[in-house]
């Protein structure tokens, strides 16, 4: 018996237009700032800008959501941040030709949607100490190859 495919988190463009806004103007609750959010506003980000804009908007945006909501600014990982950038513009350009955002947003979440890409290049030691909070440490397990 096959298996259902499952079924897709957007089915417009405006649906993630409308993420991407609340997440900017702080209008989003924590609660529903989840890895799939994540991954759409940092997908969206780099769909419309370079990589290096893609993620000071990143930065720039969790730091401004954090605060808002009175979120421990501790919760900000630097290195998780620019791998996730670094992991989605791979993904962009391995996928991207010729396909529409939605399908590509839609499909980043199915085969990303998982902080196990994290774990597999970096210890939880090493990717959750202060160093890889404050800024971009290069992975301990296994090198990135993207």
């Amino acid at each position: 018996m096959n298996n259902p495919k499952p079924s897709p988190r957007y089915t417009a463009i405006d649906q993630i237009e409308s993420l991407v806004r609340a997440f900017e103007q702080c209008t989003l609750p924590p609660a529903q700032f989840n890895h799939q959010a994540h991954i759409t506003v940092a997908l969206w980000y780099l769909a419309h800008s370079s990589p290096a804009e893609a993620t000071e908007r990143m930065r720039a945006g969790l730091h401004r959501f954090v605060t808002h909501h009175g979120i421990s600014p501790e919760k900000y990982n630097e290195t998780i941040t620019v791998f996730w950038i670094k992991l989605l513009r791979h993904f962009l350009d391995v996928k991207g030709t010729d396909r529409s955002l939605l399908d590509l947003m839609n499909e980043a979440i199915v085969s990303l949607g998982s902080m196990r890409f994290v774990f597999s290049h970096y210890s939880k030691q090493l990717v959750f100490s202060a160093a890889a909070r404050q800024g971009w440490v290069e992975p301990d397990l296994l090198p990135l190859a993207f």
